[in-house]
């Protein structure tokens, strides 16, 4: 398997470091409408989730049951040391990607 990220790993791996150790479906979910202005649904954060479990760039538990929710509890995601290294990689390869383009309406280097 590939150590690349796709758009969508990367997004959700940003999303749960972000959230600080609330990060669970829906709270990614939010997260992902207000910062990357992308809506994407629980079905798809959820399996990539799992795919990004299995490679061993994040670990789940679950929380509290609460209230709300019926007493059902949250599945919190945190991300590992190396889905941290995944992310940092990722950023690097972009940002090597965007020197030397030249600023055009719409696109800032």
């Amino acid at each position: 398997m590939s150590d690349h990220l796709t758009d969508l790993e990367q997004m959700l791996l940003l999303a749960v470091v972000r959230l600080k150790g609330d990060a669970w479906g829906a709270a990614i979910q939010e997260e992902l409408e207000a910062r990357a202005e992308r809506r994407v649904s629980l079905g798809s954060i959820h399996v990539t989730l799992g795919r990004l479990e299995e490679r061993g760039l994040v670990v789940s538990k679950k929380g509290d049951p609460t209230g709300e929710r019926g007493g059902k509890a949250r599945r919190l995601y945190a991300v590992t040391e190396t889905g941290r290294v995944a992310l940092d990689r990722g950023r690097r390869i972009m940002k090597r990607l965007w020197e030397g383009v030249s600023p055009e309406p719409g696109l800032e280097p």
